[in-house]
């Protein structure tokens, strides 16, 4: 009998939207030892920082002054907690901060069937939809939290630890304390919008199979094979469809002048790959014989 068929005739008081509530959703991925450990190692970064540049020296220090009169966000990292908060980010968004998004969307289905608890949710009965609906909107949301939780940490460590100040930009030049707080904000909106790939990709591949690791690791290593792809430079511009060209697009939020060229055309990039694998994975998933 199929776990995703309910009767034309329902028990009294039954609503297929109050099943599995976004708050028993969240309680239940909060109280996973993997969301515990991923907090405690994104919290962990910037101390771990703090802690190498009190050993090694600043980085101005160590590339003789600055780098011949170069300015970029590591030889900068220590002037203010603005700065810190910048640089955790810039040294975290290539892979770091990949992982958490990999590891919310493609643990959430997949580890239900590992567990052999997905058809039992079906048959509470829980929509499939609905299921999806829950899983995948506690899923972005704890990693909107991950992205935020870094430079919010950073810059009270930082700013702890190097005063608060203004934020020297690469270019050169520098936003007043007040105005850095807005931009940085601005860079987690975008990283979070330029890893919805990262999160579709692992959603989808969470209800196509029953190992968790395997959703997890497949994202992560198709979001590597974009960045190396990226890399090519014979593609031309065919890297201008792949969401790994503009994931530092970012940067250009950190000038005197907002730029926001770059930022809009990756995040719409990116949205565009994410709706489509969103759409997949519901429509398997609806069509899905659960066994497990």
């Amino acid at each position: 009998m199929s776990t995703s068929t309910v009767g034309t005739e329902r028990a009294p008081g039954y609503r297929p939207g109050r099943t599995l509530p976004l708050r028993v959703e969240a309680r239940r991925q909060w109280r996973r030892r993997r969301t515990m450990v991923m907090a405690i190692i994104l919290g962990a970064l910037p101390f771990v920082l703090i802690a190498a540049f009190a050993i090694g020296g600043t980085p101005s220090e160590n590339d003789g002054g600055g780098g011949g009169g170069r300015i970029n966000l590591m030889d900068t990292a220590t002037q203010s907690g603005a700065n810190f908060a910048a640089t955790c980010l810039f040294v975290s968004a290539g892979f770091l901060l990949i992982i958490p998004v990999a590891l919310f969307c493609g643990d959430t289905v997949a580890s239900e069937a590992n567990w052999s608890s997905l058809r039992y949710l079906l048959a509470a009965p829980v929509p499939r939809a609905r299921l999806l609906w829950s899983k995948l909107a506690v899923a972005l949301a704890f990693s909107l939290a991950a992205m935020v939780l870094l430079p919010l940490v950073a810059l009270i460590a930082g700013t702890a630890a190097y005063g608060w100040g203004p934020l020297e930009l690469p270019t050169g030049g520098a936003l007043a304390a007040g105005a850095a707080v807005p931009r940085l904000a601005l860079v987690v909106a975008y990283l979070f919008v330029s890893q919805l790939v990262t999160a579709a990709l692992a959603f989808w591949l969470s209800t196509k199979t029953d190992a968790p690791l395997g959703a997890v690791g497949g994202a992560v290593g198709l979001t590597i094979v974009g960045n190396v792809l990226d890399a090519v430079t014979a593609l031309g511009d065919l890297r201008d469809f792949l969401p790994a060209h503009w994931q530092f697009a970012w940067v250009d939020a950190l000038q005197p002048q907002l730029e926001t060229g770059g930022m809009v055309k990756g995040a719409a990039i990116s949205v565009t790959y994410a709706l489509v694998l969103f759409a997949l994975a519901f429509r398997g998933f609806s069509r899905k014989d659960i066994v497990s």
